[in-house]
């Protein structure tokens, strides 16, 4: 076998290309991962562990290794701007962690409470047996409805840590739906988190008041959002959450750096489609600080968006040509203040007996912001204490729209700084007709429309997992892995 990497090519027409005269013969897979966020990232790692020293690795990424796990650095020290907590249940974000030989950023009590613009309407206290009789006290057994929904939704999808662990893989995001929990997992994409806990038996005071306050802060969306997605979004608001030291984005240039991946600090404008010898071939084109370029390879993983409000990719020589992705993406603001908290809009004219560090928002008009919070940086010592609410600090506040002047000095007395972020960072469930594909060609692949199913961290590891197993099968011809009828029942058997 040759080891021979495809290098960059001449212009190349739009036929298939006689590859077998300029490309000599080859045992190795070069293969393609266009992004370098977690999904990218997470991908590469995976497609090696699967393929072994057979695969070699691009990986494409214009913007920075990490994507959406981002900090921002305020007095020198640095802060989550976004993606800032991973679920205990988060089974692969705790593998890598463990893999890499990072650790959990020690924890920071403080307690949250939900405003809805005039009042707070639920407090946290520093004792659980009060906050459970609070919750009871203004709406009945709601929350324990709830948990028991969750709980469900939840036990079932931990079933696809099994199914991974035996090689499966799904070659359709409602496949691996299917798998997990059936018709009704796939119909939980298509109705609303509000309608399914309604039908449980969850009040609708406690859906407009908590179950929307958790939407908001998650997604910054309203309940309308789908059961699953609201299901894997309350999940990770009932059950403990942890961060990694130093910054989540560490997990990212970790399994780069772990699989040794060649990273090309360029943008990808598109994917032609070739052939050599009767396999598919794709040449991936893209533009650097260089000029353009491109390469050729024989599988290629897309894990950006592909919507077209998102990017301008460009697909060519694909019969039948790859359709457009419908949806939207919701507009969302991340603002880090470093400053002092006006503690009297909340109804606390003394700022030293303002208790809470987190607070959620009511789906409100007048209210100009989803959610904020007293964020702790990346790096914890063990000497490290919360400033107290008279003193400056600094807040995490999301939002739709960048806050105005008027608007920051609501919400805060004076403040030394401001750092905005504007992303398009979760689709806009509500425009969801239908769930993208992963395999767009033969060894063509899609990660990023898990998001339109549910997005966290934990599903972006779960998406680059299958698309990693999904490729070996398909390359591999082992098609007794794929897409298979009653795994439980297969699993089972193997064990």
């Amino acid at each position: 076998c040759i080891p021979a990497h495809p290098s960059a090519s001449p212009p190349s027409p739009a036929v298939p290309v006689p590859f077998p005269l300029t490309r000599p013969p080859v045992c190795s897979v070069f293969a393609a991962v266009v992004g370098a966020g977690l999904g990218g990232s997470a991908t590469t790692y995976f497609l090696q562990q699967h393929f072994g020293p057979q695969v070699q690795l691009d990986v494409y990424e214009a913007a920075g290794v990490g994507g959406r796990l981002a900090t921002v650095t305020v007095n020198k020290q640095q802060y989550e701007s976004r993606g800032a907590s991973i679920h205990a249940l988060s089974l692969h974000m705790q593998d890598f962690v463990k893999i890499l030989g990072l650790k959990h950023r020690r924890e920071v009590a403080g307690k949250s409470a939900i405003f809805s613009g005039e009042h707070f309407v639920l407090e946290e206290t520093d004792w659980y047996l009060l906050n459970l009789f609070r919750l009871w006290w203004h709406y009945g057994i709601s929350f324990l409805r709830l948990q028991m929904w969750v709980e469900e939704v939840m036990e079932k999808f931990m079933r696809i840590y099994k199914y991974q662990a035996h090689g499966y893989a799904f070659s359709s995001l409602e496949e691996l739906l299917r798998s997990l929990g059936g018709d009704a997992f796939v119909n939980m994409t298509q109705r609303s988190v509000a309608e399914s806990l309604l039908e449980v038996g969850v009040t609708q005071r406690f859906v407009d008041d908590v179950i929307a306050a958790v939407l908001r802060s998650s997604y910054g969306q309203s309940v309308l959002v789908p059961a699953f997605a609201g299901a894997m979004s309350l999940a990770g608001a009932q059950g403990s959450t942890w961060a990694v030291e130093g910054g989540n984005k560490l997990v990212c240039s970790g399994l780069l750096k772990l699989t040794k991946a060649n990273v090309i600090p360029a943008r990808v404008t598109g994917i032609s489609l070739h052939s050599s010898e009767g396999r598919a071939l794709y040449q991936v084109h893209y533009e650097s600080n260089e000029g353009h370029g491109s390469a050729f390879y024989d599988m290629v993983v897309v894990t950006t968006p592909l919507h077209p409000s998102r990017s301008n990719f460009t697909f060519e020589n694909f019969e039948p040509p790859i359709a457009d992705f419908p949806g939207a993406f919701q507009p969302s603001v991340t603002s880090v203040v470093h400053g002092y908290l006006n503690s009297s809009y909340f109804g606390f004219p003394d700022p030293k007996l303002f208790p809470f560090t987190s607070i959620l928002t009511t789906d409100t008009p007048d209210l100009f912001f989803n959610a904020m919070d007293n964020i702790c940086p990346v790096n914890i010592s063990s000497a490290f204490r919360r400033k107290q609410p008279q003193e400056a600090a600094v807040w995490r506040v999301l939002s739709q729209q960048p806050l105005d002047k008027h608007q920051l000095k609501t919400l805060f007395r004076s403040y030394y700084s401001v750092q905005v972020t504007e992303w398009q960072t979760y689709p806009r469930y509500d425009a969801a007709k239908s769930l993208p594909p992963i395999v767009l060609h033969e060894n063509l692949f899609y990660l990023s429309g898990m998001e339109w199913v549910a997005s966290s961290m934990e599903m972006i590891a779960v998406a680059a997992k299958n698309v990693a197993l999904l490729a070996y099968n398909r390359w591999h011809q082992d098609l007794e892995k794929i897409d298979q009828k009653d795994l439980m029942h297969k699993v089972k058997t193997e064990l």
